[in-house]
């Protein structure tokens, strides 16, 4: 089966900082593929109709109530248990009868422990698998802090994403990632961006080389992952292209089926681009909070316009 959008158990536990009371059952090769949770109470009581067994099966102060006062619970976690499913997480530290490590080691179900309560771990361990399991892609550019936004500089290679990047953290903003990166679509409105491990906190200038941006410029300068907010696209200056002076009419890029603002920047000698993705991300923080100062441009010439034919008229 495809992993590339599931998690190795093993990972979960670690995050989620789980005691394994079934040591002899490997985490290893069992993988979580769906960011849902279920608490089995129907299924104890024997529901068993439209019953998700690919989720993580949690235990709360319900559903051990309910066993602790069932005669046969052995019977029941045995029956349980045998459903194919990845885990059970027991939360609030409860106790487990042997019977239930029995039946887990019969079927290879690891059975977890936290001492966390039901509602803030499922909160938790949902919120970090939707981030873990959501869809991913990989592309060429430079994610960077811009004022609170996530500007993504793309562009060819060699044309100065990196460059702009370095001015933009002299200038106090931060670097999330260099020349690689991972976007994961969290949500129908949220990308996140994040940096491969091998090359986090490093950029690459032609000419001088890797330089280590956390060491030379400290730990305010970089962040580990942030959301892409907006897209500034650098190209070669072509004299035959019309390029949008305006800005009435956003232009947009599709990642992952999510479409984000994107600005195709011109690029000649003398153009600061520090100071044009400072402008962007600033003008697009303005528009989000409902000012936008083209169409108040636009606005006032319409209005200047229609004065003058009123007089013109009279």
């Amino acid at each position: 089966m495809d992993n590339d959008y599931a998690v190795v158990l093993t990972k979960l536990v670690g995050k989620m900082k789980l005691e394994n009371c079934t040591p002899n059952i490997s985490t290893d090769h069992i993988y979580i593929r769906k960011p849902d949770i279920n608490r089995p109470a129907l299924q104890l009581a024997g529901f068993m109709e439209d019953f998700d067994h690919d989720r993580i099966q949690i235990i709360g102060n319900v559903e051990h109530s309910y066993l602790m006062r069932q005669d046969n619970r052995a019977e029941i976690m045995d029956k349980f248990l045998s459903l194919e499913i990845p885990c059970v997480v027991f939360c609030n530290g409860f106790a487990l009868e042997q019977s239930t490590i029995d039946a887990a080691e019969k079927y290879g179900v690891p059975l977890l422990r936290t001492n966390k309560t039901t509602s803030s771990f499922m909160a938790e361990v949902i919120r970090w698998l939707n981030v873990e399991l959501a869809p991913t892609m990989t592309i060429h550019g430079v994610l960077v802090d811009v004022y609170g936004e996530g500007v993504l500089i793309t562009g060819e290679s060699g044309i100065g994403k990196s460059e702009a990047a370095l001015e933009l953290i002299k200038r106090g903003h931060r670097l999330i990632s260099d020349d690689v990166v991972e976007i994961r679509k969290v949500s129908d409105d949220t990308l996140v961006g994040t940096s491969p491990e091998m090359t986090r906190h490093f950029i690459e200038l032609r000419g001088i080389g890797i330089i280590d941006v956390k060491t030379l410029f400290g730990v305010e300068s970089v962040k580990n992952t942030g959301n892409i907010d907006l897209v500034i696209n650098l190209e070669d200056w072509d004299r035959e292209k019309e390029y949008d002076r305006m800005g009435l009419e956003e232009h947009y890029v599709n990642y992952l089926g999510n479409n984000v603002v994107c600005h195709n920047i011109p690029i000649r000698p003398g153009r600061n681009l520090a100071v044009i993705c400072e402008s962007a991300a600033v003008n697009f923080r303005q528009k989000k909070m409902g000012y936008n100062a083209a169409q108040t441009l636009y606005d006032r010439a319409m209005a200047n316009i229609a004065g003058v034919a009123f007089k013109s008229d009279n």
